[in-house]
């Protein structure tokens, strides 16, 4: 499946409509428990294709949003979110992962198209496709992804890495 939300071809972080990091804006120093002295690291961090104990993008709390502008206008089919596992965290848990979350297309007047509800499971492969649950009535340039809760850890969330599956198409085509 084609990913669209890579930064190397094209995909953008909408930061307008994007939570704040967790310790600020952009690069800044701060302390993120079990990892010791570390970076925040920007929404883009999500638009890269490593995936590293720490190298993922904090928000503050358990709920929080990302707004993608893919490169080009898509019929999204799926989405794959990462986190790390157990055996490769520091501190042996992951209760920073996002839980359950949803994912909509976005038209440029910022109206909202809900394409599902879902769960990521920790306890499941690191990196899990979750499928569009309705029929889509058009193409979208942009993606949001909700967050709405995580496996336990009150201060902030962590979200490695999100994909956008789907097909490019003309305004009359259809998957």
């Amino acid at each position: 499946m084609p990913d669209w939300a890579l930064e190397a071809i094209g995909a953008a972080i909408d930061k307008e409509r994007t939570s704040k990091s967790y310790g600020g804006q952009g690069k800044k120093t701060w302390w993120l428990p079990p990892f010791g002295f570390s970076s925040a690291n920007p929404p883009e961090t999500i638009l890269q294709p490593r995936i590293a104990p720490g190298d993922c993008w904090p928000f503050q709390g358990s709920r929080g949003h990302v707004v993608i502008r893919l490169p080009e206008q898509i019929w999204p089919t799926a989405f794959t979110i990462w986190h790390i596992s157990k055996a490769v965290s520091p501190s042996g848990e992951v209760s920073s992962a996002p839980k359950e979350f949803a994912v909509s297309g976005v038209d440029e007047a910022t109206a909202e198209t809900l394409l599902g509800t879902f769960t990521y499971d920790v306890h499941k492969e690191i990196a899990q496709t979750f499928h569009v649950q309705k029929e889509l009535p058009r193409t979208f340039r942009y993606i949001k992804f909700q967050v709405q809760s995580n496996w336990g850890n009150p201060e902030y969330t962590c979200v490695y890495r999100v994909q956008v599956h789907g097909k490019t198409a003309s305004p009359n085509d259809h998957p």
